[in-house]
């Protein structure tokens, strides 16, 4: 079997998770998994693709996602940080969610083609 040739890119990975999730967790499991699931379908995803990012990775509290440009992936952190400043603005200090978000540029690596299978990628 030969292998394909690797791909190569620069990126601009934006890292966001959640500030206090295990407090949160701790605090209303089921409230802040609630609330955690309506942040990310009503904020964080759509404003990832309004800034022409993908998200590559999730996890219980957090996203990596991809960008073509650092500047792409700080308007979408500040966009994000502005409009969860306004979502928690009525919530209670110890139940506001609260995100940390960093930006990073660096190389993305494709290789193969084709199917999920045949293919590999790795951003960073």
């Amino acid at each position: 079997m030969v292998e394909s040739a690797v791909q190569r890119r620069l990126a601009a990975i934006l890292a966001a998770d959640v500030v206090g999730y295990s407090r949160l967790m701790g605090h209303d499991e089921m409230g802040t998994l609630t609330t955690l699931r309506a942040l990310r379908a009503e904020l964080v995803d759509p404003k990832i693709a309004e800034h022409m990012g993908r998200i590559f990775k999730a996890t219980g509290d957090g996203v990596l996602a991809e960008f073509p440009s650092v500047v792409n992936a700080v308007a979408c952190a500040v966009d994000i940080q502005r409009r969860l400043e306004a979502r928690n603005a009525d919530m209670p200090e110890d139940r506001a969610i609260r995100l940390r978000i960093g930006v990073q540029p660096g190389r993305c690596h494709r290789r193969g083609r084709g199917h999920l299978r045949r293919r590999s990628e790795y951003c960073g």
